[in-house]
């Protein structure tokens, strides 16, 4: 039996002890669906150890255009299970924490083949967030964290994903580019989750407000590969990614007015091709030598969330904007930058205060440089045709947005319906606009 089952057989035996999923069981005041386990969860807590479980399933539909518009529907889901362990109240060690989490994907996702050409391919529109990094049983976290120094120094290592420390954010929208850090969308050199490498950080919160930190992960594209979910030595790996982050986090009118800022930036020390020119610095599909080679693939980053109002009879309601932008190294990335703006009002109706309406656009620009090398590749080829199966769709950016609805119908499930607009898919001004209706659903088990 591999890791996978082994954990999700000892959670479930766990889950199945007698009494376990009683009346707790949905309860429309239980922060889990499959309640309180006749008192187990909490037991377990005051002991040390929490399980998290929970469920993500998207749906998709073309309702207009894109790159085949022949009308379907698609379905994608995330099962991920997990457990934490204070390391305090089990072993003595003080401010200390073990944590291990799994991830199941399955799924198809649409944009791969309906809203994008696959020729192209998708950027970071995918109208899917949940599909990706392989349909397979992956070991997302398992990590050691502790804390000096009345918690102002937190270190954290073991296998886990880049993007659970830098480049932070929320991820309130099905499609993609508004979901996780930027850093993983483009950059190309880390892996946020479900995908883990070996890693780690060192953090110094300066004051409750200000902190700063580094990291270096190891960067190993063989991670990727579905067979690779529980890969745990280096075998494939090309180098490693650095990674610098300073943040801010007021709490403005008397902490009901939260915000996050923060700004970082990342070099990488493996050998990555160059998106247009050979070894001898001339364009690559000219010539047909080898792709010139460097390291020191670099980019930066900055992220600005902020709490604008929040109502005087009930805190909950109120209006957050956010803005983020990422810039990738112009020699060797596919994208050179991304960018996105939004909102989201928390409690439209004073009757559902817990309800979300969110509002996103953002753009992803193709390198100049490696769009340049595709048009070049079709000149050498002859090929002007864009219904030839051999030619490759020029592009320059893709823009998306995304409005939708959270209905929060108890502590543990959410329902989100939304509508996507993705111009330009895959960076492709060839492809047509592409009009997406979608439904994502949280649940916490």
């Amino acid at each position: 039996m591999n890791a996978s089952k082994t954990l999700l057989s000892l959670t479930l035996a766990l889950a199945g002890i007698p009494g376990a999923f009683a009346a707790e069981a949905f309860a429309k005041d239980s922060p889990w669906m499959l309640g309180d386990w006749d008192g187990t969860r909490q037991s377990l807590s005051e002991k040390g150890i929490e399980f998290t479980l929970g469920y993500i399933f998207e749906l998709g539909s073309n309702v207009h255009g894109g790159y085949d518009n022949d009308r379907t529907m698609r379905y994608a889901h995330q099962f991920y299970l997990g457990s934490r362990f204070d390391l305090q109240k089990l072993m003595g060690i003080p401010d200390a924490e073990f944590q291990v989490v799994v991830t199941e994907r399955s799924g198809r996702d649409l944009t791969l083949d309906r809203v994008a050409d696959p020729r192209a391919g998708f950027i970071s529109a995918s109208t899917m967030e949940i599909y990706g990094a392989g349909q397979t049983w992956r070991l997302t976290k398992l990590f050691y964290r502790q804390t000096f120094l009345d918690k102002a120094l937190d270190l954290k290592f073991g296998h886990l994903p880049v993007g659970d420390d830098f480049d932070v954010t929320t991820c309130e929208f099905q499609n993609w580019t508004f979901c996780g850090s930027l850093g993983g969308h483009g950059a190309g050199v880390w892996y946020s989750a479900p995908v883990s490498q070996w890693g780690g950080r060192v953090k110094y919160n300066f004051t409750g407000e200000t902190y700063a930190q580094v990291g270096a992960y190891e960067f190993n594209p063989t991670l990727l590969e579905p067979n690779n979910g529980f890969k745990l030595n280096t075998s494939g790996r090309r180098g490693t990614t650095y990674l610098a982050e300073a943040g801010w986090t007021p709490k403005f009118d008397n902490g009901r007015l939260p915000g996050v800022y923060k700004v970082g930036a990342y070099r990488n020390t493996a050998l990555i091709a160059n998106a247009l020119d050979d070894i001898n610095g001339n364009p690559q599909p000219l010539t047909g030598q080898p792709l010139d080679q460097d390291r020191g693939k670099h980019g930066w980053y900055a992220y600005a969330r902020q709490r604008l109002t929040a109502d005087k009879q009930d805190p909950r309601r109120g209006l957050s904007v956010f803005a983020h932008y990422s810039a990738n190294d112009k020699q060797m990335a596919v994208p050179d930058y991304q960018t996105e703006l939004g909102m989201v009002y928390t409690g439209v109706f004073a009757s559902r205060p817990e309800d979300d309406l969110g509002l996103a656009i953002g753009m992803q620009h193709i390198n100049p440089a490696y769009a340049k090398r595709i048009r070049l590749q079709n000149e050498v080829a002859g090929l002007t045709d864009y219904h030839d199966p051999a030619y490759r769709p020029l592009r320059s950016a893709e823009y998306a947005a995304e409005i939708h609805y959270g209905f929060k119908l108890t502590p543990w499930l959410t329902v989100r319906p939304n509508v996507q607009y993705v111009a330009h898919p895959g960076g492709a001004y060839q492809v047509d606009d592409a009009v997406v209706v979608g439904l994502q659903v949280i649940t916490q088990l």
